[in-house]
Formats: structure tokens, C-alpha cells, sequence
């Protein structure tokens, strides 16, 4: 590979993906000026709409003047924020400040708050044009007051709409999202306007940034047509250029760009072609299209050259940089580095620090894959000193984090874990407005959040002392909990710290992490010190493994190799301890799984002669910190709501077993069951505010997928999502916790690698202390033998779920019919096991 060179006559300076939202081409909400009396300002106006701003600009410098002799102040200053437009408009945005700055000044000595008003709002968008979110967020907050205090209350709502579109670009996506449902709601019933317009079309990017792909592409196409009943063509453009980010997101390729061709044709403004262009590139390259991508780089330049600096410009250049730099093949070094430097420079000009980190972050990754470590550590080093000036730690963390890789490569173990420490500790700053994004946009959780745990733990584990070993086990429960609140699109968990030595002295927590060179366990027992053991394997080998014993359990599949697969896995996350469990008497076993291995059956492993069932009682958490265990107290009444359905329904089959299931409950516990049209969500929730249930017992199909807007339960007459579950437990007049919840019908995702996070997102989410449900859809009658004899022995004294449920599976292994691990592994404990 080239090395880099000349970059040092551009700069003098310092990684990471650029972390932007597709927001080039957001409809910032400018009220137009008003036609005035004087005729000057009135004809300045007329070419201003027609794009002849040097012309508008002279007629307002001579309306100022006029003005200023009148001793006009009012007049005076809305003139100035005209002029200040027009300026901004021709990228001279030190002019645009002189002029709103003078705007400003003049209305501080009068009280006419709807000129205020105006000012503010033009400010907002040149503090926002110069990089400076923060403070075009406070002007814009400012304007909203003035307008109310002005009695234009759409004044107002254009204004917390720039205001949304200020927080979305420093990365707070729920305030913005927040503020733009509350704005669309009450524009719902008025006619087709450009203040709706920027509503609709904000809110559907939000709803993109955020992974919720299905509103946002409603929502934007809801933008077209509003665009369209406007009839303007850019408008038109620029919405469609926002569905088709959409369609890409959605993986919809070739849609996206059908889409992007016809945005482009509608296009008259340089900017929204180059944001086209861009997102074109990006799309071309995924389908490796590479002459087309070729093409679009080099048109997407030539727009760049005709530009005057400004952050989408800036922005523009780094995106660009960044999806060549992934396709080194097609172009080079060289190239990319001159788009980089000139958008440093660029940033510079206009002083805005957020883009020049961005740019030089950049830069810095380009010399790391070229192996120019120590060049790299400084520019990485000038990025991260940029982005604490700016108090940015959504780009800090990326920096320390590419800081950590630079220290590891160049042998510094001791620096690149103090990096990686603190490019976690950001993170976990950052959980409230980071942790949702896209899959396609820059900033992705797979691409840029979760490496970052698992390159730290990688770090860790090398000759680790017991500290090492420590944070290791604190680093993959955050890495649970950023993946579980990332899957739920809210920072919705509280982590407590949790001492098993005092909860249960006969548990121990194994916590395997797939690396990519290894997988590596890291295990805790009660009373005794962290042990790590490895197993030196590629991820990929790794994954096949644990596919094939998916595949192994169909019970079609050879009993022999079945049992070779289970063995393999047996010796790689229990056989090195295996001894000191049976030293310490462990009775319960608590697995915190990592990716793939959440998508097998622990119990099913094999040791040659036993399951691990045999000897085990197995739970699953996403972390002890956040599982409260505490036994099941013997004096609740174990009363339990039970629903169901037995016929088929909305697709899916029948469940002849669920009757008989829940026939055999109600013989050993207290219960009030609903099946088939009494199992509605109305009749839940009535029964759930006036009787308290610690057993909840839903019999019903089920999806779990990586999708959260795929992850359901079926009611008779709808579907239960997530939240609509949460919702629907939080409506308990007792807010005591639900002990257990039981899932006994529901399946995962066919395909969806990672459609167990569904499944950990539900345990979580509906606030169930334990929660027992099946990694896929069981024989049902099988499923009515085994629930009957887990409830059976949950009623004994001093049971414990885990136990409960393993006393189940055994008398299904012990079962001719149902000895296969098909018909009892699939079911799994997930939380607390007490």
C-alpha cells in the first residue's frame, strides 16, 4: 500500500467513521421576509426568492442606509437580518454574523418582539451554517419565546422544529424526536405548508437515525406528497432523497437508488445534488458497481469545488472520504487524503471545530490502515483535544477509541487500555441520546459502539491480573447492556451492581465473549478468584460450530454427530473449570452469552456421557447487573393469569396442547385463564389491575426477532409488542415485580442471527424478575408434560426456578417420546434464578 505523502505542506495536524446523520438535505425552517412598504426592500425581496442574492444584498445595504437616517431601528434591523440571509446564502458567513449581530443589537433598544424574533431565528441557522449546534439551538429557543411573546404561535412551532434539527445534529436523538411528534401533531389538521413540510420530513429522519425504518419510510413518503401539493421540485427532491436513505437502510438497493436517480433529476440546488451524489456513492458501492461509483466520486468533487465552505459541505467531503477509504482497491491513498485535508481547511475557515475533528479523526484513520501509527496518534491526538473543546463526547469516544487501537499496535498496553477505558466511560455518558442509530447510517452501533467492548476485553484478557480480569467481566455486562437498550431504542435499564458470592453461594457466572482470533471464558465463583481460559479459534469457525449444533437438535439429524458438536462446545466453555465446579458444589450454573451462543440450548451440551442438565441447573442473564435475584417468597400465593390460543389464527396454526396446558396449571395453582377470544388485551389488562399475579403464563405464539418492530406476542384480536407488553404490566395497581413470566409457544426469527436479543429484550423490558420461554417453537404437547411438572415443582418448598425447570426437562429426557433435546433444550430460564 502507498504511503501518504505531502499532507504535511496541507497541514500541520491529527480517526474514526464520520458519526453524521443524513441530514445535508433537512428543511431548516426560514420565515420569509415579509413584503414591506418601501419599495427598495420590497424589490431586495423579489430577488432574493429568485436566487439574485449580490443584487438583494445591494438593494438592502441601500434600504439600511435609508433607515438608519429615518432613525428606523425596527426597519433597520429587519433589513439587517435580510442582509444577513442573503449573505449566509452566498457562504460569506462572516458578513451574515456582522449583519445579524447588528440586527440583534438594534432590537435590544426596542420592544418589537416579532422582528426579535426573526433575528434569532436567522441566527439559529448561521450558528448552526458555522458548526455551532449548541448555540443555534439556544437562538432558536430564544425565538420560540419571542414569537409567542409576539402572539405567531407557528413562528413558534418553526422554531422548535430548528431547534430538533440543532439536536440531531450534536447527536440527541430522543429530544429531537420528542419535540417533533409534539410539533406534527398539532400541524396534523392544518393544510400543506413548508413549516409541515419540515415537520414530517424530520421526524421520518429521526424515526431513520433511530432503526425504526418502517415509520420513517411512511413518514417521509407522507413528506413527498406534502412536497408535491407545494409543488416545488426541490422540495420534491430533497424528500425523496430522504425515502431513498430509507430504502438503503432497509436494504432495498436498488429501489434507493431508483429513488436517488429521480431526487437528482428534480434537484436545482448544488447542495441537494451533492448530498444525492454522496448517498449515490455509498449505495454503488454495496453493489460494487464500481465504474458508477467511479463516476459519482468525480461528479461529486466537481460539486464540492463550486461550494464555499460550510459544514454540509465539510461534512460532504468527510463522507465521501470515508466510503472510498473502505474501497481502497478502487481508490487511492493519495486521492482521498487531498478531499480530507481540504475539508480540514475548510473547517477551519468557518471555525467550525466539530466538522475539523470529524475531518482530521478522518485522516487520522487513513494513515492507520496505511501503518503510519505514530503520524496517525497525532492527528488522532488534535482531533480528540478538538472535540473536548467542544465538550463533544459523541466524537471523543471514537477518537480515545481509535487512540486505544494506535497504543495497542505500537505495544503500549498500558495507554491503550487507559484509551479504551475512556472511550467506554463516554459511552456510558452517552447512553440517553446514542443509543439508537441506524445500521446504514455512518454512526452504527455493530460498526462503531460494539467493537469498542470487544477490542477492550481482547486487550484485558491478554496476561490479565485479576483487575484486568474485573473490568474484563464489567466490560461484557455494558456490552449486554448497550446491545439490549441499542435493540430497545431507549437508555431504559438500570444497572445495579450484584454480588452472587452474597446471593447464592452455590452459582456460578461463566461469561464466554467471541473474539475474533478466539472465543475467551471468563468464570466466576462464589469465594474464589476470576479464571480466564481461551480457545484459539477464528470467529468464523467459532459460528459454524454453533450453527451446525442448531442444525444438529432437528431431530432428523445423526444422534453421533449431534453429540460430537455438543461435546466440542461442552470443551470449550465447561471442560477447563469443570473441575473446580464440582470442588466448589456448584448447583446452578448462570451464563451471560455473548452473539451467537444466546442462539443454542446450554443444556444440550455434552460431556461424553451427560447433558449438562444432568448435573446442572442452567439460567441465562444479560448481566447480573440487571437481575435482582431473590428467591420466591413461600408466603405469595402463587396465583397466576393464564392465556392462550388454541385455534388458528392471523396465519399462524393451531395449538390443540394450550388447552390441556392450561388445564394442568389450573390443577396446581390458583389461576383465572383466558383462551382463544377471551385472550384479548382489554381482558388482560382488567384482570391485571384488579388481582395481583406474581405468575403470568402465556400460552400463544410468538416472534422474537433482532427487529424490535418484529418481536411480538399474538393476542386474539392483535398483536403484543414489546412496549405493549411493558404497558400492559405496568398497569398493575400493585406495582410489585411479576415473579415469573412464562412464554411457552413462541419462537425466534427463521434466519435472524441475532434474533435472541428479541427475546433478552422482552425478559428485560416487560420487568419481570425471571422470565421462561423456548428458543423455538415445541411439540405442544410436550411443552403441557413439561410445564406441568416446572409448576409442580415450583410449589414445593425451597425450589428454585432454575431447579424447577430442570426437574421439568429431566422427566422429559427420561421420556422414550421426548428424550430428544429438541423437545426439552429450547427451554430457557433468562434472569432471576433464585
Amino acid at each position: 500500500m502507498k504511503r501518504i505523502t505531502r499532507l504535511k505542506y496541507w497541514l500541520k495536524s491529527r480517526f474514526a467513521k464520520l458519526c453524521l446523520l443524513v441530514l445535508a438535505c433537512s428543511l431548516i425552517v426560514v420565515f420569509q421576509p415579509m413584503i414591506a412598504t418601501a419599495s427598495v426592500r420590497s424589490q431586495a425581496i423579489q430577488l432574493y426568492e429568485a436566487g439574485r442574492f449580490q443584487a438583494a444584498i445591494a438593494l438592502w445595504q441601500q434600504s439600511i442606509r435609508t433607515y438608519e437616517q429615518q432613525n428606523d431601528r425596527v426597519n433597520q434591523a429587519l433589513s439587517l437580518n435580510y442582509l444577513a440571509l442573503a449573505w449566509q446564502e452566498l457562504g460569506d458567513l462572516k458578513q451574515a454574523n456582522q449583519a445579524i449581530s447588528e440586527s440583534l443589537e438594534l432590537l435590544d433598544r426596542t420592544n418589537n418582539s416579532s422582528v426579535r424574533a426573526r433575528a434569532l431565528n436567522t441566527q439559529g441557522k448561521l450558528f448552526l451554517a458555522l458548526g455551532q449546534p449548541e448555540k443555534a439551538t439556544s437562538a432558536w429557543q430564544a425565538a420560540e419565546v419571542a414569537y409567542r411573546q409576539s402572539g405567531d404561535e407557528l413562528g413558534a412551532i418553526g422554531s422548535q422544529i430548528n431547534q430538533a434539527q440543532a439536536l440531531q445534529t450534536q447527536g440527541l436523538l430522543r429530544r429531537s424526536q420528542l419535540i417533533l411528534e409534539s410539533v406534527t401533531q398539532q400541524l396534523q389538521k392544518q393544510p400543506a405548508s413548508s413549516l409541515k413540510l419540515a415537520a414530517v420530513r424530520n421526524l421520518g429522519i429521526v424515526w431513520q437515525v433511530t432503526g425504526q425504518f418502517d415509520k420513517a419510510k411512511t413518514t417521509l413518503e407522507k413528506s413527498v406528497e406534502i412536497a408535491k401539493q407545494l409543488n416545488d421540485r426541490e422540495e420534491v427532491s430533497v424528500s425523496l432523497f430522504n425515502l431513498a436513505n430509507v430504502l438503503r437502510s432497509m436494504g432495498e438497493l436498488d429501489s434507493a437508488l431508483k429513488q436517488y436517480a429521480e431526487a437528482a433529476k428534480l434537484a436545482s440546488l448544488p447542495q441537494t445534488r451533492l448530498g444525492i451524489q454522496v448517498n449515490q456513492f455509498s449505495t454503488l458501492l454495496k453493489l460494487q458497481n464500481w465504474q458508477q461509483a467511479r463516476e459519482v466520486f468525480e461528479q461529486s468533487k466537481l460539486e464540492l469545488k463550486n461550494l464555499s465552505p460550510s459544514r454540509q459541505s465539510i461534512y460532504a467531503r468527510v463522507n465521501l472520504s470515508n466510503h472510498a477509504m473502505k474501497n481502497l482497491q478502487q481508490f487511492s491513498n493519495q486521492e482521498i487524503a487531498e478531499e480530507l485535508a481540504i475539508a480540514v481547511q475548510d473547517a477551519r475557515t468557518i471555525q467550525d471545530f466539530r466538522g475539523e475533528s470529524y475531518a482530521i479523526g478522518q485522516l487520522g484513520q487513513l494513515y492507520e490502515q496505511t501503518q503510519q501509527l505514530q503520524d496517525a496518534q497525532k492527528l488522532t491526538e488534535q482531533a480528540l483535544s478538538l472535540s473536548y473543546r467542544i465538550d463533544a463526547s459523541d466524537i471523543a469516544y471514537r477518537w480515545q477509541w481509535q487512540l486505544g487501537r494506535l497504543f495497542r499496535q505500537q505495544g503500549d498496553r498500558e495507554k491503550a487500555i487507559s484509551a479504551y477505558q475512556e472511550s467506554v466511560r463516554l459511552l456510558k455518558s452517552l447512553r440517553a441520546d446514542l443509543v439508537a442509530t441506524s445500521p446504514d447510517v455512518q454512526f452504527s452501533f455493530r460498526e462503531a459502539v460494539e467493537p469498542v467492548y470487544r477490542e477492550f476485553v481482547s486487550l484485558l484478557v491478554d496476561q490479565p491480573n485479576q483487575k484486568d480480569l474485573q473490568t474484563a467481566r464489567e466490560t461484557i455486562e455494558a456490552l449486554q447492556l448497550a446491545e439490549l437498550e441499542n435493540f430497545l431504542r431507549s437508555a431504559c435499564l438500570e444497572a445495579k451492581t450484584t454480588q452472587i458470592d452474597q446471593i447464592d453461594a452455590s452459582a456460578a457466572v461463566i461469561y464466554p465473549i467471541i473474539l475474533p482470533d478466539r472465543l475467551t471464558v471468563i468464570a466466576s465463583l462464589p469465594g474464589r478468584s476470576l479464571s480466564v481460559h481461551h480457545t484459539k479459534l477464528p470467529k468464523d469457525d467459532v459460528e459454524k460450530t454453533l450453527e451446525k449444533m442448531l442444525e444438529s437438535l432437528n431431530p432428523v439429524y445423526p444422534d453421533e454427530e449431534r453429540l460430537q458438536i455438543s461435546q466440542q462446545i461442552y470443551q470449550w466453555l465447561i471442560q477447563p473449570i469443570a473441575q473446580e465446579l464440582e470442588q466448589n458444589q456448584i448447583k446452578t450454573l448462570t451464563f451471560v452469552l455473548d452473539g451467537t451462543l444466546r442462539n443454542i440450548p446450554i443444556t444440550a451440551l455434552y460431556d461424553g456421557e451427560h447433558y449438562l442438565i444432568e448435573k446442572y441447573s442452567v439460567a441465562i442473564t444479560p448481566g447480573l447487573q440487571l437481575v435482582e435475584p431473590r428467591s420466591l417468597s413461600q408466603s405469595q400465593r402463587l396465583n397466576a393469569l393464564v392465556g392462550g390460543i388454541t385455534e388458528e389464527r392471523q396465519g399462524f396454526s393451531s395449538l390443540p396442547g394450550v388447552a390441556r396446558e392450561a388445564t394442568q396449571i389450573a390443577s396446581k395453582l390458583n389461576t383465572q385463564i383466558f383462551l382463544d377470544r377471551k385472550f384479548t388485551k382489554q381482558n388482560l389488562q382488567e384482570s391485571i389491575q384488579e388481582t395481583q399475579f406474581p405468575l403470568i403464563h402465556l400460552a400463544t405464539h410468538g416472534q422474537f426477532s433482532s427487529k424490535l418492530s418484529d418481536t411480538f406476542l399474538l393476542m386474539w384480536d392483535d398483536r403484543l409488542t414489546i412496549e405493549g407488553l411493558r404497558n400492559l404490566l405496568k398497569s398493575r395497581s400493585n406495582k410489585t415485580p411479576i415473579e415469573l413470566l412464562v412464554l411457552s409457544a413462541c419462537d425466534t426469527a427463521e434466519g435472524d442471527q441475532r434474533a435472541t436479543l428479541g427475546l433478552a429484550g422482552l425478559a428485560v423490558r416487560s420487568g419481570a424478575r425471571s422470565t421462561l420461554a423456548t428458543l423455538w417453537a415445541v411439540n405442544d404437547n410436550s411443552t403441557a408434560e413439561l410445564m406441568t411438572e416446572f409448576y409442580r415443582s415450583l410449589s414445593q418448598q425451597n425450589m428454585s426456578k432454575a431447579e424447577s425447570l430442570r426437574q421439568a426437562q429431566l422427566k422429559l429426557l427420561k421420556d422414550p417420546s421426548y428424550q430428544h433435546p429438541y423437545y426439552w433444550s429450547p427451554f430457557i430460564l433468562i434472569g432471576n434464578w433464585l
